[in-house]
């Protein structure tokens, strides 16, 4: 029996109201693209007997719930943690915090990636699978003859074709490891997983003049860049922000490496240098411009936060050469103690970069330019700064 809500059309119009302007090309692929079709089931992220984990939620069972966060456009619906799939866990399962796996990503940012990708309507796009629902958006707005979706996970891939095919979509889909070589070539290149480098392989498979739309692993980065004649792209850093998943080549990402006895040390440690810190306290994590440039300048680095009860901030910063930074503050606008050890001072990188940032306003990464050569490796540069991503 179909348990679909007969009203999803006025949530899905109400988002796409809310999303763009009535004008809009993606208005009516907003409004007409049942995303809850795609979400029957996911995973909602909170605290569980003090500690974070992932609940399973069923659509069928609380039609309310799944109508609004299908159609919330504040949020990713979570579909994938680790290797659990929502749609193969019992009623009433919790998983503990893990990494998150596969989503339909927020649709205002999908829409955004579409919009940099600037689509013609006769432009033959690639973009990622996931849930499938990006995909149909593709879809609506271009002809299902015209869109190829990939993905590393085989169900993912299968779940996506059947679910599209009852959304009234049959589009190129290919079980495929998006950093590999792609199957066909294409005028758009769309990818709402974030890659550690850009791949060698999409520039081959981008048409002359084609544009490729992507994140950069560990940063905020849209990147933005046409193919040139050379093989390459040119481009910028697009104005706004985004972060998605990183790519995987698996079932699940690889086991993050054991940092317990660096971040035993980081918390107890005295450390080689105890200074001063020239600013407050900073949630790195919660930034895009700081963070991005951070991670283009000393890759890897963890960033954890603790507040105490009496109002005591405290941010580590840990990274894979044995490096560490402690900053302990009394309060939120209080200069912090900073102990560092290490081969870097990761701390000092850090008030560089926020120094850069009060003195200019903003910081260059925004808005760099982009090139990148035949190989995959990204340059970019803007007002004396440069940054490069070498290929992999």
């Amino acid at each position: 029996m179909d348990r679909t809500p007969a009203h999803w059309a006025d949530h899905a119009a109400g988002m796409a109201d809310a999303t763009v302007r009535p004008e809009s090309r993606w208005h009516r692929p907003l409004a007409t693209t049942p995303r809850h079709l795609f979400v029957p089931r996911w995973w909602t992220p909170g605290e569980q007997n003090g500690t974070w984990a992932y609940e399973l939620r069923d659509g069928a069972s609380d039609p309310g719930t799944w109508m609004n966060s299908a159609y919330d456009n504040s949020l990713s619906v979570i579909t994938r943690v680790g290797p659990h799939h929502a749609d193969h866990a019992a009623p009433g399962t919790v998983v503990p915090e893990t990494r998150p796996t596969s989503s339909a990503t927020l649709p205002k940012l999908v829409v955004t990636m579409y919009r940099h990708a600037f689509l013609a309507d006769d432009s033959r796009i690639l973009v990622t699978c996931g849930s499938g629902y990006g995909t149909a958006l593709a879809c609506q707005r271009l002809g299902d003859e015209r869109v190829t979706s990939v993905d590393v996970d085989p169900y993912l891939v299968q779940a996506a074709r059947d679910r599209l095919d009852a959304a009234g979509h049959q589009p190129q889909l290919e079980v495929c490891d998006m950093t590999g070589e792609l199957p066909g070539a294409f005028d758009r290149i769309v990818s709402t997983v974030s890659v550690p480098a850009i791949p060698a392989s999409w520039l081959g498979a981008l048409t002359p003049g084609g544009r490729m739309v992507t994140t950069l692993s560990g940063t905020g980065l849209i990147i933005v860049a046409d193919k040139t004649s050379d093989g390459g792209a040119t481009g910028k850093v697009a104005p706004e922000p985004a972060g998605f998943m990183s790519t995987r080549h698996g079932d699940d990402y690889p086991h993050p490496p054991d940092n317990t006895g660096l971040w035993d040390t980081a918390r107890k440690a005295d450390g080689e240098s105890i200074t001063t810190g020239r600013y407050p306290v900073m949630r790195v994590s919660s930034t895009w411009d700081v963070r991005s440039t951070l991670e283009l300048t000393i890759p890897g680095i963890e960033h954890r936060m603790e507040t105490a009860k009496d109002g005591t901030r405290t941010a580590y910063m840990l990274h894979p050469d044995g490096s560490w930074a402690r900053a302990t503050a009394s309060g939120a606008r209080e200069l912090p103690t900073v102990h560092q050890n290490g081969p870097r001072r990761l701390w000092n990188e850090l008030d560089r970069i926020r120094t850069w940032l009060v003195i200019d306003g903003d910081l260059p990464v925004s808005g760099a330019a982009v090139r990148i050569d035949p190989d995959g490796t990204c340059h970019l540069h803007r007002s004396g700064w440069s940054a490069t991503v070498n290929a992999q």
